[in-house]
């Protein structure tokens, strides 16, 4: 019996990438089939095919909590949603079905459910969004990226399983990592991740604190964002290195000393299975202020740093010049955020997909 699944998962990099994590592990299966549900005009559009894989796209959007008039072709979007899965669904006969989070991934549960398809929704969050609390519902298994989100949903369908993580291939030595983006071996390296689509004020605080930075005699390998690459990308030097996007993650975080970062589900993932002592500047424009949250748990368990965006103005500098000049900060700050490394999520993620597809639940 060959295995044949149907993917959700979008919106931002968080819900993508551990949606494609998921897809390549499946892809070593024989005889697998994958295919992706997204919706229009998202980046999971174009990510999706870049990685290999088939994508359907859907006419649905988020609930606008800031313009209620935006919201008024939601509910038509919704049906319109619902009766193309049914028919993706019905066309393609899945085994088993996964939401990871994002506009689509309702209507794609949501549907399954319907029609006695199995499903499993994946929560990166330590505090889950509405979409996923509701469907918890309907789907057979709830896995979890943190286990702090437990409380939010039914015990007996929860499942500890860690964040799929988008490993990528790295041949290359330390020095031929550093080599690649122009920078020195011998200085003290701050990797900075705004998010898969960049940062406006985590920029805004690097190019005001550039020359305290190179002060310190440190150099900066600097993720500003598709979107403000023409904005930043003249304070390139032989001690900043500025791209808009990271292909090769592993090699960021393999010559990275301190990072500077959003605190995204995946992001604190990966920084997690890297062990690396991180500054969190929450985005405070997400659903629920979830990336707080995930940040919050963090400090509580002495695993990290954060500043607030509405603080950044006094506490940033004094936060990260810390975070540089005490080795036994980084130290302890490694050794505790590695505790919340699951390096094997998707292998047990893809395990109970196999389970579910060949019933053996």
């Amino acid at each position: 019996m060959s295995l044949n699944v149907i993917i959700s998962g979008g919106g931002t990099g968080g819900h993508i990438f551990p949606a494609i994590a998921i897809a390549l592990e499946l892809n070593k299966i024989p005889n697998s089939k994958v295919l992706f549900i997204g919706a229009k005009n998202r980046m999971e559009m174009s990510h999706v095919p870049s990685a290999g894989f088939k994508i359907k796209g859907l006419w649905i959007s988020g609930f606008n909590r800031r313009n209620y008039l935006k919201n008024i072709l939601l509910p038509l979007k919704i049906v319109h949603s619902l009766l193309k899965c049914f028919l993706v669904i019905n066309k393609n006969k899945p085994n088993v079905v996964v939401g990871t989070g994002g506009f689509a991934s309702g209507p794609l549960v949501f549907s399954a459910a319907l029609m006695g398809i199995p499903s499993i929704i994946q929560e990166q969050n330590a505090f889950p969004g509405l979409t996923n609390r509701f469907l918890s519902k309907f789907a057979n298994v709830v896995c979890l990226g943190n286990k702090k989100a437990i409380n939010y949903f039914p015990k007996k369908k929860v499942i500890i399983t860690g964040n799929p993580l988008r490993y990528s291939s790295n041949n290359k030595s330390k020095t031929d990592a550093f080599k690649s983006v122009g920078l020195s071996p011998n200085k003290l390296t701050i990797l900075v991740i705004g998010g898969s689509l960049g940062s406006a004020r985590i920029n805004q605080l690097i190019k005001y604190y550039l020359k305290d930075f190179m002060m310190l005699n440190v150099q900066l390998f600097w993720q500003c964002g598709k979107i403000y690459e023409q904005k930043y990308k003249t304070q390139k030097n032989k001690n900043v290195h500025i791209t808009p996007f990271i292909d090769n993650m592993s090699s960021a975080y393999q010559i990275s000393d301190v990072v500077i970062s959003r605190a995204g589900a995946l992001a604190i993932s990966e920084l997690s299975f890297y062990r690396k002592p991180t500054l969190f500047i929450p985005s405070p424009n997400v659903s629920e202020n979830h990336q707080e949250k995930n940040a919050e748990s963090l400090v509580n368990d002495n695993a990290a740093l954060m500043v607030r965006e509405d603080e950044s103005d006094e506490k940033f500098w004094p936060f990260i010049k810390k975070l540089i000049e005490d080795d036994l900060l980084r130290k302890k700050l490694s050794n505790n955020i590695s505790k919340n490394s699951y390096p094997r999520a998707t292998t047990e993620i893809v395990n109970l997909l196999k389970k579910y597809s060949y019933n053996e639940y």
